[in-house]
């Protein structure tokens, strides 16, 4: 110490560190009433600032008390250097899993926004926080007077050897970067692979992609698999798709008649049931002179995969009854098969000869 500690020392130290708690406590107060107002917006990025600084706040306010109260006592120069950096490494520590959490949660946002998804891809939310935790503590080392240049040296060639030892797991990371930065598969997609998975992308982290097939079970491929098979993206370049429907009539129909009454279901069904596209133009294509039926099929518009069955559904129902109605057939397969019975003569049983043998003595 530069000199001995009096009373006015402690009070002014007391006064500093109750004045830092006092802001530290305002500030989280402040915070949480932004919280309150911020989720009141559609923004969801306000949220996440909010309840970043709610925690950066409060320690700022308390560690800039302690330093002014280290700055009353009588230190020495370098015992005051030391608790200041300390205090600034301590700060800029909290600063950065603050940020890492604004940036993370950010990212996140602006994926879950773009894919409309709620679990989005947790690939690159982890990797900025990586990079952000890291810049954090180079930084809090270097403002420690800890050198960081041999420590970057090492992790660089520890980093080749991990790299050996990871090669599926890093090729895993980079293939799902290349996915996402690609577009070729976000989540929300549904994808089915030419060794017949399919479902909805939930995720795609550093190591998996998610998918969630239709009976709601999780499907998990790796990275490195996935960018490797053939893949059907149902969702892009548009998540509005086509399908088809087979239908026979039988030869003696009207199939003007057929087309127009089938048309008029389509239209029905476009307008009336939930998933469909109600500007859809419904198309009829007779295509096949079949055994005992002429084959068309029907083009309907779905406004995305899963509605499918439903549609199906309810077009096979309508239609039915309206073929019904109009008493128009829709015959089943027949064969007629001819029989003719020869007239085969069968000869009359021989009776059984003994050969006589003649014994010569």
């Amino acid at each position: 110490m530069n000199r001995e500690l009096v009373l006015h020392d402690w009070l002014v130290a007391g006064i500093a560190l109750a004045a830092g708690a006092v802001a530290g406590l305002l500030l989280r107060a402040l915070m949480r009433w932004l919280g309150r107002h911020a989720e009141r917006t559609r923004w969801s990025g306000d949220d996440i600032i909010v309840d970043a600084l709610r925690t950066l706040a409060p320690w700022a306010a308390f560690i800039a008390g302690v330093a002014v109260a280290a700055s009353a006592l009588p230190l020495t120069t370098r015992v005051l250097g030391f608790v200041n950096q300390s205090l600034t490494a301590i700060l800029i520590l909290i600063a950065t899993f603050g940020a890492a959490r604004v940036v993370a949660g950010l990212v996140q946002s602006v994926a879950g926004a773009r894919t409309g998804v709620a679990g989005s891809a947790t690939i690159f939310v982890n990797i900025t926080r990586i990079v952000v935790l890291v810049m954090g503590v180079l930084v809090a080392l270097e403002t420690m007077g800890v050198s960081i240049a041999p420590l970057v040296t090492a992790l660089g060639v520890g980093g080749l050897a991990v790299a050996l030892a990871l090669q599926d797991t890093l090729a895993n990371l980079f293939a799902g970067v290349h996915i996402l930065a690609s577009k070729t598969v976000q989540p929300g997609d549904y994808i089915r692979l030419s060794s017949g998975e399919e479902g909805y992308v939930v995720d795609i982290n550093w190591r998996n992609t998610v998918v969630r097939n239709l009976s709601n079970n999780l499907v998990i491929i790796p990275n490195g698999r996935l960018a490797r098979t053939n893949m059907t993206n149902f969702t892009q370049p548009e998540q509005q798709l086509s399908i088809l429907v087979q239908v026979g009539v039988g030869y003696e129909s009207d199939l003007e008649h057929v087309e127009q009454v089938t048309l008029e279901v389509v239209d029905t069904v476009m307008a009336d049931i939930n998933g469909a596209v109600p500007d859809h133009e419904g198309k009829v294509r007779f295509h096949t002179f079949a055994d005992s039926r002429i084959n068309f099929t029907v083009i309907l518009g779905v406004g995305e995969f899963s509605d499918q069955y439903r549609i199906k559904h309810e077009f096979i129902k309508r239609l039915h009854q309206r073929f019904r109605t109009e008493g128009i057939s829709i015959p089943a397969p027949t064969r007629t098969v001819a029989l003719q019975q020869d007239a085969v003569q069968v000869p009359a049983p021989v009776p059984h000869q003994r050969e006589a043998s003649t014994v010569v003595r």
